[in-house]
């Protein structure tokens, strides 16, 4: 009865007359009463609706007034999709625009390296065909070139004490078993037991001299080795750094030249400042290379002089002593030189090892 009666006013149409007034309804009082009624009926269900409170989830915005056409109902759960459809959108958005600048940071390095090879390469080849001219330190450069002899020189100082250690070890390998082939001839041949003994001796001696000397000797390679492909190698490095900046100095010096002797207008004038800086740059790196070069090669000579006077003496005492047959002497100088033997055996793997 009472939806019946709420349908009804819901439905029903209120007549306006001319002044603005509605007209008086006889249905007004019972219209009234029954949505009284209806509101006391539903009281505790709406209490229990609003304390409860609806799921934002399935609640809707409504777009216009009362009546409104179910095109204006706008579900929240739209709104939130669309949100995280904006979120991802700006996520790929910030992803894309970061691989771009590491793409545009790539392509400037390349680019200036191109450049850069570029203008090397063009002043190499004026330079071998002689058309380009250099920058030249006559007094380093003659310094570098006696290195570089010098250098060469101790490899094949290095190489032929290497090739003498190795000879050297063999036949004291082999002065070892002629050794041991005495002595158990010694104890089976009882008429030639003492000739057997004395060689077999002189054999064990002569071996363990040899192995003494053999610690100097491995010494000498030792420092030598040190010198040529750590401390001279070193140095030389260095200056290959040091002539590539000469190169590169020399390649911006000459590009800068050309553009002085071109027009002056505003391009050109921006290129100018722009090489000017660059020029400057190349210069001031070229000359703290030259200057590092000139210190490593001051102390390199110093060095030099030390480690050879010490392992020439070594060398010189060692192989003295030991063709003289002084054992005495031969030990006292690897005593003066700090130089340990290694025990026999010591370079054999242990049995734990070996596991």
């Amino acid at each position: 009865m009472a939806e019946s009666i709420m349908s009804k006013a819901a439905t029903m149409e209120i007549p306006i007359n001319s002044n603005g007034d509605t007209r008086a309804l006889p249905e007004d009082d019972s219209l009234e009463q029954a949505a009284q009624g209806q509101w006391r009926i539903n009281e505790k269900d709406l209490q229990q609706v609003m304390v409860s409170g609806p799921n934002l989830n399935e609640t809707s915005i409504v777009s216009g007034g009362y009546g409104g056409t179910a095109e204006g109902i706008i579900p929240t759960s739209s709104i939130k999709g669309s949100t995280m459809h904006h979120s991802s959108t700006s996520s790929s958005a910030m992803a894309e625009e970061a691989t771009r600048g590491v793409a545009v940071e790539k392509f400037d390095i390349m680019k200036k390296w191109g450049l850069n090879t570029y203008k090397c390469t063009k002043q190499m080849i004026s330079e071998r065909f002689g058309r380009g001219s250099r920058t030249v330190d006559l007094e380093l450069e003659a310094q570098i070139d006696v290195l570089r002899d010098t250098k060469r020189k101790y490899e094949n100082v290095l190489r032929l004490a290497r090739a003498l250690t190795n000879h050297f070890y063999s036949m004291v390998q082999t002065q070892h078993a002629l050794g041991d082939t005495f002595a158990d001839l010694s104890q089976k041949s009882p008429e030639l037991r003492d000739e057997f003994g004395y060689n077999a001796e002189t054999q064990k001696l002569l071996c363990k001299n040899g192995e003494t000397l053999l610690g100097a000797i491995n010494f000498f390679v030792s420092s030598i080795n040190t010198l040529v492909n750590k401390t001279m190698e070193d140095t030389l490095m260095t200056i290959k750094m040091y002539e590539n900046a000469r190169l590169e100095f020399d390649a911006y010096r000459a590009d800068l030249e050309e553009l002085n002797l071109g027009p002056r207008d505003a391009v050109t004038l921006a290129r100018i400042e722009t090489a000017q800086n660059e020029y400057q740059d190349h210069k001031d790196k070229y000359e703290r290379l030259r200057s590092d070069v000139s210190v490593k090669l001051k102390f390199l000579e110093e060095n030099k002089v030390k480690v050879m006077h010490k392992q020439l003496l070594l060398f010189h005492n060692a192989i003295s002593a030991y063709f003289a047959g002084n054992q005495q002497q031969l030990e006292q100088t690897l005593k003066q030189f700090n130089i340990k033997l290694k025990p026999p055996g010591s370079d054999k793997p242990s049995w734990l090892e070996e596991q």
